[in-house]
Protein backbone atom coordinates (compact mmCIF):
# COMPACT_ATOMS: atom_id res chain seq x y z
CA UNK A 1 0.00 0.00 0.00
CA UNK A 2 1.10 3.36 -0.97
CA UNK A 3 -0.12 7.07 -1.65
CA UNK A 4 0.52 10.66 -2.34
CA UNK A 5 -0.27 12.22 0.62
CA UNK A 6 2.37 10.57 2.74
CA UNK A 7 3.02 8.15 5.36
CA UNK A 8 1.38 10.28 8.24
CA UNK A 9 -1.90 10.68 6.00
CA UNK A 10 -5.21 9.73 7.51
CA UNK A 11 -6.28 8.45 4.76
CA UNK A 12 -3.73 6.01 4.55
CA UNK A 13 -3.91 5.27 7.74
CA UNK A 14 -7.80 4.30 7.48
CA UNK A 15 -7.14 2.27 4.50
CA UNK A 16 -4.56 0.30 6.01
CA UNK A 17 -7.31 -0.49 9.04
CA UNK A 18 -9.56 -1.57 7.03
CA UNK A 19 -7.36 -3.86 4.63
CA UNK A 20 -5.70 -5.41 7.55
CA UNK A 21 -8.86 -7.10 8.39
CA UNK A 22 -8.91 -9.23 5.24
CA UNK A 23 -5.33 -9.28 4.39
CA UNK A 24 -1.67 -9.19 5.72
CA UNK A 25 -0.85 -5.56 4.57
CA UNK A 26 2.46 -3.62 4.38
CA UNK A 27 2.81 0.03 3.62
CA UNK A 28 5.67 1.90 1.49
CA UNK A 29 5.04 5.65 1.27
CA UNK A 30 6.23 8.72 1.20
CA UNK A 31 7.91 10.45 4.05
CA UNK A 32 5.87 13.64 2.86
CA UNK A 33 3.44 14.75 0.59
CA UNK A 34 4.09 14.23 -3.00
CA UNK A 35 0.88 15.14 -4.44
CA UNK A 36 0.65 15.76 -8.01
CA UNK A 37 4.15 14.14 -8.76
CA UNK A 38 2.83 12.55 -11.69
CA UNK A 39 4.64 9.24 -12.68
CA UNK A 40 7.98 10.45 -11.50
CA UNK A 41 10.70 7.62 -10.46
CA UNK A 42 14.04 8.52 -8.63
CA UNK A 43 16.76 8.08 -10.68
CA UNK A 44 19.84 10.58 -10.05
CA UNK A 45 19.82 10.46 -6.30
CA UNK A 46 19.72 7.36 -3.85
CA UNK A 47 16.36 6.83 -2.33
CA UNK A 48 16.28 6.13 1.74
CA UNK A 49 13.59 4.52 3.83
CA UNK A 50 13.04 4.15 7.54
CA UNK A 51 10.40 2.49 9.93
CA UNK A 52 7.67 3.89 10.42
CA UNK A 53 4.18 3.11 12.11
CA UNK A 54 0.75 3.35 11.63
CA UNK A 55 -1.60 4.65 14.34
CA UNK A 56 -4.23 1.98 15.47
CA UNK A 57 -2.36 -0.63 12.80
CA UNK A 58 0.04 -3.67 13.10
CA UNK A 59 1.04 -3.49 9.33
CA UNK A 60 4.74 -3.31 8.73
CA UNK A 61 5.20 0.31 7.29
CA UNK A 62 8.31 2.11 5.78
CA UNK A 63 8.49 6.07 4.90
CA UNK A 64 10.55 6.51 1.53
CA UNK A 65 12.26 9.55 0.49
CA UNK A 66 10.42 8.93 -3.31
CA UNK A 67 8.06 9.39 -4.78
CA UNK A 68 4.47 7.29 -4.73
CA UNK A 69 5.79 4.67 -8.10
CA UNK A 70 9.50 5.05 -6.31
CA UNK A 71 7.50 3.13 -3.41
CA UNK A 72 6.05 0.77 -5.22
CA UNK A 73 9.51 -0.55 -6.73
CA UNK A 74 10.66 -0.49 -3.48
CA UNK A 75 8.85 -2.37 -1.73
CA UNK A 76 8.19 -5.26 -5.10
CA UNK A 77 12.02 -4.94 -5.19
CA UNK A 78 13.61 -4.43 -2.21
CA UNK A 79 10.99 -4.54 0.57
CA UNK A 80 9.25 -6.99 0.68
CA UNK A 81 9.49 -10.85 0.38
CA UNK A 82 7.91 -11.63 -2.05
CA UNK A 83 5.86 -9.94 -4.76
CA UNK A 84 2.27 -8.35 -3.14
CA UNK A 85 -1.52 -9.84 -4.69
CA UNK A 86 -2.96 -6.38 -4.84
CA UNK A 87 -1.33 -3.07 -4.35
CA UNK A 88 -3.92 -0.14 -3.34
CA UNK A 89 -3.04 3.34 -3.48
CA UNK A 90 -4.74 6.22 -1.20
CA UNK A 91 -6.67 7.17 -0.41
CA UNK A 92 -6.26 10.49 -1.91
CA UNK A 93 -7.54 13.74 -0.12
CA UNK A 94 -9.51 14.76 -3.40
CA UNK A 95 -11.01 13.51 -6.33
CA UNK A 96 -8.75 11.91 -9.41
CA UNK A 97 -11.06 12.16 -12.20
CA UNK A 98 -10.57 13.27 -15.79
CA UNK A 99 -6.95 14.39 -16.55
CA UNK A 100 -5.98 14.98 -13.13
CA UNK A 101 -5.36 11.22 -13.64
CA UNK A 102 -1.93 12.36 -16.03
CA UNK A 103 -0.66 14.15 -12.81
CA UNK A 104 -1.87 12.18 -9.78
CA UNK A 105 0.65 10.23 -7.86
CA UNK A 106 -1.99 8.15 -6.40
CA UNK A 107 -2.55 6.98 -9.89
CA UNK A 108 0.56 6.64 -10.79
CA UNK A 109 1.62 4.50 -8.01
CA UNK A 110 -0.87 2.44 -9.46
CA UNK A 111 0.08 2.40 -12.63
CA UNK A 112 3.65 1.45 -11.37
CA UNK A 113 2.25 -1.52 -9.70
CA UNK A 114 0.28 -2.36 -13.11
CA UNK A 115 3.43 -2.19 -15.58
CA UNK A 116 4.54 -4.80 -13.06
CA UNK A 117 2.01 -7.03 -13.74
CA UNK A 118 0.56 -6.66 -10.16
CA UNK A 119 -3.37 -5.80 -9.79
CA UNK A 120 -3.90 -2.33 -8.89
CA UNK A 121 -6.55 0.16 -7.26
CA UNK A 122 -6.03 4.01 -7.00
CA UNK A 123 -8.65 5.11 -3.96
CA UNK A 124 -9.35 8.88 -3.86
CA UNK A 125 -12.61 10.33 -1.76
CA UNK A 126 -14.45 13.62 -3.19
CA UNK A 127 -13.25 15.87 -0.24
CA UNK A 128 -11.46 19.03 0.29
CA UNK A 129 -12.41 19.33 4.06
CA UNK A 130 -13.99 16.67 7.15
CA UNK A 131 -13.44 13.99 5.09
CA UNK A 132 -15.37 10.74 5.72
CA UNK A 133 -12.51 7.88 4.84
CA UNK A 134 -14.10 5.27 6.67
CA UNK A 135 -16.62 4.51 3.91
CA UNK A 136 -14.28 4.58 0.96
CA UNK A 137 -11.37 2.33 2.99
CA UNK A 138 -14.23 0.15 3.80
CA UNK A 139 -15.26 -0.13 0.10
CA UNK A 140 -11.57 -0.61 -0.97
CA UNK A 141 -10.66 -3.61 1.23
CA UNK A 142 -13.82 -5.31 -0.20
CA UNK A 143 -12.70 -4.15 -3.47
CA UNK A 144 -9.34 -5.04 -3.48
CA UNK A 145 -10.61 -8.78 -2.10
CA UNK A 146 -13.12 -9.10 -4.74
CA UNK A 147 -9.58 -7.89 -7.55
CA UNK A 148 -8.06 -10.52 -5.76
CA UNK A 149 -10.79 -13.31 -6.40
CA UNK A 150 -11.29 -12.88 -9.91
CA UNK A 151 -8.03 -10.82 -11.03
CA UNK A 152 -7.73 -7.96 -13.93
CA UNK A 153 -6.37 -8.03 -16.98
CA UNK A 154 -2.33 -7.59 -17.08
CA UNK A 155 -1.63 -3.84 -17.36
CA UNK A 156 -4.61 -2.91 -16.28
CA UNK A 157 -5.66 -1.00 -13.18
CA UNK A 158 -8.71 0.53 -11.21
CA UNK A 159 -9.53 3.97 -10.41
CA UNK A 160 -11.88 4.14 -7.61
CA UNK A 161 -13.58 7.69 -6.22
CA UNK A 162 -15.85 7.85 -3.20
CA UNK A 163 -18.45 10.59 -2.41
CA UNK A 164 -17.83 11.88 0.73
CA UNK A 165 -20.89 10.99 1.90
CA UNK A 166 -22.15 8.52 4.77
CA UNK A 167 -22.46 5.40 3.40
CA UNK A 168 -26.62 5.13 3.20
CA UNK A 169 -26.20 8.21 1.33
CA UNK A 170 -24.57 6.96 -1.60
CA UNK A 171 -26.75 5.96 -3.77
CA UNK A 172 -24.50 3.11 -5.54
CA UNK A 173 -21.70 2.22 -7.27
CA UNK A 174 -21.11 2.79 -10.90
CA UNK A 175 -18.35 1.95 -14.07
CA UNK A 176 -17.82 4.67 -15.86
CA UNK A 177 -15.30 6.20 -18.28
CA UNK A 178 -12.78 8.64 -17.87
CA UNK A 179 -14.16 12.37 -18.44
CA UNK A 180 -12.26 15.09 -20.03
CA UNK A 181 -10.74 17.62 -17.99
CA UNK A 182 -12.61 19.27 -14.72
CA UNK A 183 -10.62 22.59 -14.09
CA UNK A 184 -10.51 25.75 -16.40
CA UNK A 185 -6.86 26.68 -16.01
CA UNK A 186 -5.65 29.72 -15.14
CA UNK A 187 -1.95 31.66 -14.47
CA UNK A 188 -1.80 34.05 -11.73
CA UNK A 189 0.99 36.77 -11.92
CA UNK A 190 2.01 38.14 -8.47
CA UNK A 191 4.41 40.60 -7.29
CA UNK A 192 6.73 39.15 -4.35
CA UNK A 193 7.61 42.04 -1.53
CA UNK A 194 11.19 42.78 -3.26
CA UNK A 195 8.92 43.75 -6.75
CA UNK A 196 10.09 40.65 -8.70
CA UNK A 197 6.89 38.73 -10.32
CA UNK A 198 6.11 35.20 -9.49
CA UNK A 199 3.35 32.95 -11.19
CA UNK A 200 0.63 30.54 -9.03
CA UNK A 201 -0.43 28.15 -11.66
CA UNK A 202 -4.33 27.73 -10.15
CA UNK A 203 -7.67 26.23 -11.33
CA UNK A 204 -11.14 26.33 -10.41
CA UNK A 205 -13.45 23.47 -11.16
CA UNK A 206 -16.31 23.00 -13.72
CA UNK A 207 -19.57 22.55 -13.17
CA UNK A 208 -21.32 19.18 -12.48
CA UNK A 209 -23.83 19.96 -15.05
CA UNK A 210 -21.40 19.86 -17.89
CA UNK A 211 -19.96 16.19 -16.98
CA UNK A 212 -21.42 13.98 -19.43
CA UNK A 213 -23.34 10.49 -18.15
CA UNK A 214 -21.13 7.48 -17.48
CA UNK A 215 -17.88 9.55 -17.14
CA UNK A 216 -15.92 9.30 -13.35
CA UNK A 217 -17.16 13.22 -13.02
CA UNK A 218 -20.60 12.60 -13.38
CA UNK A 219 -20.99 9.62 -11.32
CA UNK A 220 -19.28 11.54 -8.82
CA UNK A 221 -21.08 14.63 -8.55
CA UNK A 222 -24.54 12.43 -8.77
CA UNK A 223 -23.50 10.61 -5.09
CA UNK A 224 -22.38 7.59 -7.12
CA UNK A 225 -19.20 6.02 -6.36
CA UNK A 226 -16.95 5.71 -9.36
CA UNK A 227 -14.91 3.00 -10.88
CA UNK A 228 -12.94 3.17 -13.40
CA UNK A 229 -11.02 0.68 -15.94
CA UNK A 230 -7.89 1.96 -16.77
CA UNK A 231 -4.56 0.71 -19.11
CA UNK A 232 -0.76 1.61 -20.06
CA UNK A 233 -1.82 1.23 -23.11
CA UNK A 234 -2.50 4.86 -24.18
CA UNK A 235 -2.74 4.38 -28.14
CA UNK A 236 -5.18 6.15 -29.87
CA UNK A 237 -6.46 3.29 -32.10
CA UNK A 238 -8.98 5.93 -34.19
CA UNK A 239 -5.90 8.18 -34.93
CA UNK A 240 -3.56 4.96 -35.71
CA UNK A 241 -5.58 4.26 -38.67
CA UNK A 242 -5.14 7.47 -39.90
CA UNK A 243 -2.00 8.18 -39.44
CA UNK A 244 -1.15 5.15 -41.43
CA UNK A 245 -2.88 7.17 -44.77
CA UNK A 246 -0.61 10.39 -44.16
CA UNK A 247 2.06 8.40 -46.44
CA UNK A 248 4.79 9.34 -43.94
CA UNK A 249 7.48 7.44 -45.49
CA UNK A 250 8.22 10.61 -47.88
CA UNK A 251 8.92 13.15 -44.85
CA UNK A 252 12.14 10.40 -44.79
CA UNK A 253 12.80 11.56 -47.98
CA UNK A 254 12.13 15.20 -47.92
CA UNK A 255 8.51 15.20 -49.90
CA UNK A 256 6.19 17.93 -48.46
CA UNK A 257 2.65 18.15 -48.78
CA UNK A 258 1.21 19.87 -51.97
Amino acid sequence: MTNDDGIEAEGLHALVRACERVAEVTVVAPHHDRSASGHAITLHKPLRVSPATIPGSGAVAWAATGTPADCVLLAVYGLLPARPDVVLCGINLGPNIGHDLTYSGTVSGAMEAAILGIPAIAVSLDAEQDPRYEVAATFAAALAEEVYRRGIPPDALLNVNVPNLEVGQIRGVQVTRQSARRYRTRLERRTDPRGRPYYWIAGERTSPEEAEPGTDSHALSHGFVSVTPLQMDLTYPALLSALGRWELDRLLRGGFPA
